[in-house]
């Protein structure tokens, strides 16, 4: 791999020396963790910055911990990390259900779940979900503490609410008792982006929260499919109502990996059947978690 233009590199030991980094670089800064995206992009020449800096061993960004009803995920935390933890299986398993189908194994020991969201490309796995959950963004800069709900961290294509100068430290979600699938189309089997995505938690309450990945400029969630839903039980009636309004809430484009109409023809198709996977888990029955319905 070539990389053909030059930047410079610090590593350092805490927030606040790379907080103050950021704030002094009078170029264009880059924040390395898992690196995933940030090495692909600097390869293909689609980012310059003038200085990478390594956040890889500031302390307390790996901590992945329940504080009471609300799960802490630190930024440095990988796909790999959700998947083996017991405490992500026993309280929010759609995490593990969605890191499961991130590219590859080797792909999933480094890329870390927020660095998924600060990428911000249309098909990043963490969005849908992380929508569907009550999700809070944390972030540090030298003004400093901010939080950002997750409905307002997405605001265009690889473009987020974080400003140049801050550091995200860590994602909160508040836990409640729920079902949740994530469906993922891809072309094959093993390391693929998403040609569509689907995201769904439902409560007791019969309160849905649904979510789509790759089919819109940012992973975007439904507010009007979610009000036709809330407290409802779900029958045919209801379920086709929903998938009825999918061709109006998604705008997918047609590229190399999917059109446009078939993108939105398997997003329905996803939608009734992540609809009642949700809800059957939610009371005890339905496909194991990690079960692809694709």
């Amino acid at each position: 791999m070539v990389i053909a233009r030059e930047f410079d590199y610090q590593r350092p030991d805490t927030l606040a020396e790379a907080i103050r980094i950021l704030a002094d670089c009078s170029g264009s800064a880059r924040l390395l963790a898992g690196g995933t995206d940030l090495v692909a992009w600097l390869r293909d020449d689609a980012v310059a910055p003038d200085l990478v800096i390594d956040i890889k061993d500031v302390p307390g960004l790996r901590d992945l911990k329940l504080e009471g009803d609300t799960l802490h995920i630190g930024s440095l935390v990988t796909f790999t990390d959700l998947i083996e933890s017991d405490l992500v299986l026993e309280h929010a398993p759609l995490l593990a259900e969605m890191a499961g189908t991130v590219a590859s194994q080797g792909i999933r020991n480094r890329a870390t779940m927020v660095g998924n969201i600060c990428s911000a490309v249309p098909s990043c796995d963490a969005g849908p979900v992380l929508l569907a959950y009550d999700t809070t963004v944390h972030l540090a800069g030298p003004d400093g503490e901010r939080s950002v709900d997750i409905n307002e961290w997405f605001l265009g294509l690889r473009e987020t609410a974080r400003t140049d100068d801050e550091v995200v430290t860590h994602l909160t979600i508040a836990l409640r008792s729920h079902g949740g699938v994530y469906v993922k189309l891809m072309r094959y089997g093993g390391e693929d982006l998403a040609q569509a995505a689907v995201g769904i938690v439902v409560y007791p309450d019969h309160e849905y929260r649904v979510a789509f990945g790759a089919v819109a400029p940012t992973p975007i969630r439904s507010a009007r499919i979610e009000e036709v839903l809330r407290g409802k039980s779900l029958d045919a009636g209801v379920i086709a109502e929903a998938v009825a309004m999918v061709r109006d809430e998604i705008s997918p484009i047609t590229d190399m990996r999917a059109s446009a109409e078939y993108r939105t023809r398997m997003t329905e198709v996803m939608l009734k059947r992540g609809l009642v996977a949700a809800e059957d888990r939610l009371s005890g029955t339905g496909p194991a978690y990690g079960t692809r319905l694709i």
